[in-house]
């Protein structure tokens, strides 16, 4: 048998919090073997964070004016970020197999077969001399799956050595998990769980101006408003069963506007905490470890509630030597990859896919 090539790839993700383009260089075959080379995080100006973020929800896409420009500036970023990232990591442009640029998504209701992500990969290939995969989505949207969440092969490759069964929880903007029980396609479940920090976060930036709540420190002081997340909870999301997937803004009448700062805060974060656990109890998982990724593995309040909640052991990523917060850019290096193999992307049971699903539309430099 033959060795199988290794590519050196980039992966670019623009995430739901909207605070930065994260970048990752790994080494992989687009199976099992994967080397993490290095990372970085380019964070976004004020004032283009919030152009993008008045973009949210927008169905047309880049057939409105607004969102095409917003578009041509995300591209632009992404291909400074490239481009700054090789020269701080004193790597050349040539030395670099592939880009894979998730883009950044406005729009996501599969079960009208609709999912919209804007960023110009052809024009990314162009400005920064590097074949680009973008579009990794669609396939399998069209298809009848959920076209989210995508990360959870990257994941299965990162844990093969680690004792089973596991969950990784990335709490991001969604908060979404990845079951591995064993090693066959029928021990792999991924879904998302419900919000994870978009809301919260949201709710700290117009209540007191800053991006986030650090540590939980916020939350930590608030009393939460168990009423309100009886409500929370009778949302028909979760009635739905896995594999199943989120928009950003899918619970944005969720917010407890008649609450104080800290107490919204503990209740926005409690609302997230309560989903992950409604999810597991729903699905009939019970891991027997929780790696956290994101950026909310960062808010003590909500891992401390939730190791309360769950009754097991709640670890970071970073205890295992992987890097929390660049692995959903290292993710869309590694289905780059598998996009340009034609190896499948998504699974049954990751999105419900009809059947496993390759993707990805490949713009060459």
């Amino acid at each position: 048998m033959g060795v199988s090539k290794t590519y050196r790839a980039l992966g670019l993700m623009s995430g739901t919090s909207l605070d930065a383009i994260d970048v990752a260089l790994i080494e992989t075959d687009g199976q099992a073997s994967v080397s993490f080379i290095g990372a970085d995080a380019f964070p976004y100006d004020k004032i283009f964070r919030t152009q993008l973020r008045a973009c949210l929800g927008k169905k047309t896409g880049r057939s409105d004016p607004e969102v095409a420009w917003v578009e041509d500036v995300l591209t632009k970023q992404h291909a400074l970020a490239v481009k700054t990232f090789l020269h701080n990591q004193k790597i050349e442009a040539t030395e670099i197999d592939l880009i894979g640029f998730h883009g950044h998504t406005l729009w996501h209701n599969p079960a009208a077969g609709e999912t919209i992500q804007i960023g110009d990969g052809a024009a990314l290939a162009a400005m920064t001399g590097i074949d680009v995969v973008n579009d990794l989505r669609s396939a399998d949207v069209k298809a009848g799956g959920q076209g989210a969440p995508l990360v959870p092969l990257y994941h299965r490759a990162l844990a093969q050595a680690l004792p089973k069964p596991l969950a990784i929880l990335n709490i991001g903007g969604v908060s979404n998990i990845t079951w591995i029980g064993g090693e066959s396609e029928e021990d792999l479940l991924a879904f998302d769980t419900g919000p994870g920090n978009a809301l919260l976060d949201d709710w700290v930036l117009d209540k007191a101006g800053k991006p986030y709540d650090a540590g939980g420190a916020l939350a930590a002081k608030g009393r939460i408003d168990e009423s309100f997340i009886e409500l929370f909870l009778h949302h028909p999301y979760f009635t739905k069963q896995p594999p199943k997937s989120l928009d950003r803004d899918a619970f944005m009448n969720f917010v407890p506007r008649h609450l104080e700062l800290e107490d919204g805060a503990a209740t926005l974060a409690m609302m997230s905490v309560r989903a992950i656990h409604r999810g597991l109890a729903d699905a009939n998982l019970t891991p027997r470890t929780i790696y956290l990724t994101g950026g909310g593995r960062h808010n003590v309040t909500i891992r401390r509630w939730l190791s309360e909640a769950l009754g097991c052991v709640i670890e970071s990523v970073d205890d295992l030597g992987w890097h929390g917060d660049s692995m959903e850019a290292e993710a869309f290096a590694y289905l780059a990859v598998r996009s340009v193999l034609g190896l499948p992307l998504t699974l049954p049971r990751t999105t419900r896919a009809p059947q496993p699903m390759t993707g990805g539309t490949l713009h060459r430099k």
